[in-house]
């Protein structure tokens, strides 16, 4: 063309979660069934949504009023019932007009980042969620900034390595957290999260708070919110409908905004993210109508508890089952819909395989691994031997090997094969 008209970060674009599908579909068509362990949709692993929740949902759609636009930060009577439950948090401070629904986070992320300053960096965790250190990697054309999770911690985010990372680059102008965390579902003290939002203060800087999983966490772990703690720095709490319901094809995700007028400077950045919402006229407008019914219905809580005990129960059952492997290190996660297992430093390296019977998967994978992350080798001859799909964490923009599966299969004895069989072929592997 005579012009240049690839965005200067369209390369940094990478979501590996749904990149492997490519090499999953191709195992498939040679004739290996696969086991869809790489996303996080409850409802293609056999969730079962509440009866009453269709039901109440199943009546919204015979109402014309789902079917008209609403308002473009949202239907306003859900928004005052989003404001009206963050008024019993302590320290939350934001109004009807603080909330503005997308659809889906991702709409959310892509805005968040897509209207930011180029030049205004968002330092955030590795290993990262794939859709933030994407979206924060293209809008300024380099890649991500981030600060590390810490395994021998927990996973618990290294303070210090923030505080540096802040000290020394004053293009950082925010601080990303992802609260539960994904991938690696640990859940931020309240300690943690203090320390972080007074390195915000310190440095005027604001903070970003993905708290999607904040009623996915498990039973006796206490969750505290970004707004309980955020004090006068402004921030953004990212939530969603899609692992609670669950409901991910509603594509429903707001964001609450804490102190937006207390900085003129981010007050105009919200503003653009409100004015590039009227511009697509609003988001969809069903799902947004169905969450003062069902998170008002007294059922919900129960439904939110019980939920989280079953996904507590299966992290629970792959600890056991991978637990004690030389070469690995399991942490339980605290909270989410997955797990994430880490290789030691120096258990792999490029001449490891495993044992694949069909001789076109064999051929197929051999020649796609060579010189590829080794965790991402591990995770493609996983898929060639067992039909077996996760993510590598090298794709979560992390330099640490591991790979992360789901908690979500419903089916007790088929979970536990799966589980098994992961457990089997890293001994293998590794060996």
């Amino acid at each position: 063309m005579r012009r240049k008209i690839v965005h200067v970060g369209a390369k940094q674009l990478t979501y590996e979660i749904r990149q492997i599908v490519t090499v999953a579909d191709e195992i498939s068509r040679l004739g290996k069934t696969i086991i869809w362990e790489n996303i996080g949709d409850p409802v293609e692993k056999g969730a079962e949504i509440e009866p009453w929740m269709k039901e109440i949902i199943m009546r919204l759609t015979a109402e014309n009023s789902s079917y008209r636009y609403t308002a473009s930060q949202g239907d306003l009577k859900t928004r005052r019932f989003l404001s009206d439950r963050l008024s019993g948090q302590e320290g939350a401070d934001a109004g009807a007009d603080d909330i503005i629904f997308f659809n889906g986070l991702g709409d959310a992320v892509a805005k968040i980042f897509g209207f930011l300053k180029r030049e205004a960096r968002i330092l955030g965790p590795s290993p990262a969620y794939s859709t933030h250190s994407s979206a924060e990697a293209a809008h300024s054309g380099y890649e991500h900034l981030t600060y590390k999770l810490d395994p021998e911690n927990a996973w618990l985010p290294d303070i210090e390595d923030i505080r540096n990372k802040v000290k020394y680059n004053d293009s950082i102008a925010g601080i990303l957290l992802i609260n539960p965390d994904n991938p690696t579902g640990i859940v931020y003290s309240r300690e943690i999260l203090q320390q972080i939002v007074d390195i915000a203060s310190e440095h005027d800087l604001f903070i970003i708070a993905d708290e999607t999983y904040c009623n996915v966490v498990f039973p006796d772990v206490e969750f505290t919110y970004i707004g309980e703690v955020i004090g006068d720095v402004p921030a953004i709490s990212m939530k969603s409908i899609s692992k609670e319901y669950p409901w991910p094809g509603a594509r429903c995700g707001w964001i609450e905004v804490y102190n937006r007028h207390k900085d003129e400077e981010f007050d105009d950045y919200i503003l653009s993210l409100i004015n590039a919402k009227r511009l697509e006229v609003c988001s969809t407008t069903l799902p947004q109508l169905s969450i003062p019914e069902i998170m008002g219905d007294p059922r919900y809580p129960e439904h939110l508890s019980r939920q989280s005990a079953v996904l507590s129960s299966r992290a629970d059952q792959a600890f056991e089952a991978l637990r004690g492997i030389a070469g690995i290190r399991v942490i339980k996660p605290q909270a989410a819909l997955y797990f994430t297992v880490l290789f030691d430093d120096g258990a792999l390296n490029e001449n490891q395989s495993l044992v694949i019977s069909e001789p076109e998967i064999r051929t197929y994978i051999e020649g796609i691994t060579a010189g590829m992350p080794l965790d991402k080798r591990f995770v493609y001859y996983l898929l060639g031997a067992e039909g077996i799909c996760v993510v590598p964490l090298t794709g979560f923009c992390s330099d640490l090997k591991g790979f992360r599966f789901t908690l979500l299969e419903t089916d007790d004895k088929k979970r536990e094969g799966v589980y098994k069989a992961i457990a089997a072929r890293v001994k293998e592997f590794l060996s």
